[in-house]
């Protein structure tokens, strides 16, 4: 049987059963590698990356021993989303009005006018 790259996508997060070797994808079963926002749809700071990856990291480490299937993945993926969602809404975290398609997939940003 041929080992097969898993991942799971959501709009902010790709998650690869995977590990980045000379900037390509090697798939390697007990291995997670994170995408963060590849549309640059936020701009990160260092503290907010450093919340997304410690939380990354924990998710991981709790799932230690089980399968890395599409549903762990998946799961993973979702609660990232979550965390950025948090974020953005307790402004940590911001949209980039120099993306190419701002469609506010979070929600539309706070305002004074909106508050």
């Amino acid at each position: 049987m041929e080992k097969m790259l898993l991942k799971s996508t959501t709009r902010h997060v790709r998650i690869f059963t995977a590990d980045v070797v000379n900037n390509d994808l090697q798939f390697h079963p007990k291995k997670l590698t994170l995408d963060l926002d590849p549309d640059n749809e936020f701009i990160w700071n260092e503290d907010s990356l450093k919340k997304v990856n410690r939380k990354f990291t924990v998710l991981v480490e709790e799932r230690a021993g089980k399968n890395l299937d599409d549903y762990e993945l998946r799961k993973i993926g979702s609660e990232i989303e979550g965390l950025i969602k948090y974020l953005l809404q307790n402004g940590l975290l911001s949209y980039n009005p120099d993306c190419r398609v701002m469609n506010y997939s979070m929600g539309l940003p706070k305002t004074k006018e909106v508050l």
